[in-house]
Formats: structure tokens, sequence, C-alpha cells
């Protein structure tokens, strides 16, 4: 018996745990997927088959399956728990590149892909899936690839200067772009690969996109607690935060407090907030 619990949706990519109760040694009846999928092993052990070869996955040994591929798993060792992240080809052709073969479909896990993996799910956890978890993404499946495709084939489109590729983002950002709601199709938006576009704003401005897209939504953060906003609830939602929680943690994180101690601090006189801060 299988059971999944989806931990994020992403612009092409969904992140799932997976949970296998099987215990049995002879192969399962075959299955197909129609996405890209790296499914990494956080505990247990299980036999994979595919194009005829099979292969223990485990902690140490990460697998990647593509779309139409038959495959077969069999659990000599009882059950297991598994990240399982699903990519649509469109996807995974913008990060592998365009008509890139995989030479095998077994990846080890070393030190650096256990430690993106972990950050992976850490990133799952703020609710922050358009740019916290793509761009916890994007090292992941980087590492990955460097073991299954040869890197000249995934030169990927044409270079463009860091300081150019920032400046567009900080344009989309700034007038709310639609395409500025994910890193993935603010890349597509700028014509550059999410790689580029997420090296640029570190080479750039020594801060990663993530970090400087929340620095403008806590600025108008800001903007908001100063005249006094009262629903901070729906503060998060117009700002495009996953909840009031999530707004709490990024403003704490940027500006050392949390919104409702910013809004007394900040509060014009003689305003509700303005009260309560000189009763303190």
């Amino acid at each position: 018996m299988r059971s999944a619990v989806r931990l994020g949706t992403g612009s092409g990519f969904t992140l799932d745990a997976v949970t296998c109760h099987d215990d049995h040694r002879r192969w399962s009846p075959p299955e197909t997927s129609s996405a890209y999928r790296v499914v990494l092993v956080r505990r247990g052990r299980f036999r994979r088959k595919a194009d005829g070869r099979a292969a223990v996955v485990d902690p140490t040994m990460a697998y990647l399956g593509i779309p139409g591929e038959e495959e077969h798993y069999a659990h000599p060792a009882g059950g297991d728990v598994c990240t399982s992240l699903c990519v649509t080809p469109d996807l995974w052709r913008s990060l592998a590149g365009d008509n890139v073969v995989p030479s095998r479909s077994t990846i080890y896990v070393d030190a650096r892909l256990d430690l993106a993996h972990r950050r992976f799910l850490a990133a799952a956890r703020t609710g922050d899936t358009a740019f916290e978890l793509a761009e916890a993404l994007l090292p992941l499946l980087s590492t990955a690839l460097d073991q299954l495709t040869p890197a000249p084939a995934r030169r990927g489109r044409a270079p463009a200067s860091s300081e150019v590729i920032v400046e567009g983002a900080r344009e989309a950002i700034a007038a709310g772009h639609p395409a500025a709601d994910g890193l993935l199709p603010l890349a597509e938006f700028l014509a550059v690969s999410p790689y580029q576009l997420s090296r640029a704003f570190t080479r750039e401005l020594g801060v990663s996109l993530t970090h400087y897209r929340n620095r403008v939504r806590v600025g108008r953060a800001l903007d908001h607690l100063e005249g006094g906003a009262a629903n901070l609830a729906l503060l998060a939602a117009e700002l495009g935060f996953a909840d009031q929680a999530h707004l709490t943690r990024t403003v704490r994180r940027h500006a050392g407090r949390t919104p409702a101690a910013l809004r007394r601090l900040l509060a014009p006189p003689g305003s509700p907030a303005e009260g309560s801060r000189r009763d303190r």
C-alpha cells in the first residue's frame, strides 16, 4: 500500500512525501509516469527495475524516472519513505537543456545532494512555493543533473550579463508584472534559465532572489503598517504571503520585529495603534 502527502506545488513541479508499506520480493506490475521524477529515499530501501536494469534505492542512491518509462518495484526490506519531485517536460527542458537524454537513471546521493534535499524540504514548510521552494529546487536538480547529463549538453540559453538579468527582474517585481509571481515564470519572461536568474542575484547583490523579493514585500508591508493597517491577515493576502504567519516570519527576519510591534512603533499620532504604544 502506498500513500502520498503533497508538500508543495510550483510552476511546473510538484513535491510529495510518499510512504510505502509494501513488503514483497517479487516485482510489481508495470507503472508509467507522464513527468520527470527525482525520487530520494528518506528512510528504508527498495528495488527498482526500468528498461530491464535493476537497482537498489536507499538514502545513498536516488533515481530519475522519465515520461513513458516502464518501472517495476520490489520491497524485500519492508516499507520506505521517499521524497518524490515531479517536473513537467517543459520545465525539465528549461533546466536540463533541449534534446538532452540522461546517461543513466541512478543518482549517487553524496553529502551535497543530501543537504540540497533537506533544504528543499525545509523550504516547502515555509509556504512560499513560488520563490523560496522554487529557488531551493535549483541546487537539488543541478546536483542531480551533474551526474545524469554531460555538461556540454546543458548549455541552455545564450548567456546574459548578471547586471542585465537583475535589472530586468527588479523592474518586473517593482511593477508587479504577472511573471514576477514566481521564479520560474520570471525566468521565462526574461528569456534566461532559472539557474541564470538565481545566480545573477547572488552575484550582483549578494542575496538570493527570494530574499530580494521578500525585501520588496517587507518594504510594502512597512508602508501599510506605518499607515496603521489593522488587519494583518488581509495585509498578508494582499502582499502575496501564504498566510499571516508567513508574513510575520518574513517581516521579523528582515526587520527584527513582528508586524504588530512595527505597527505600534510606526503608527501615526492619534491612531489606536499609537495609543497602545504610548500606554506601554
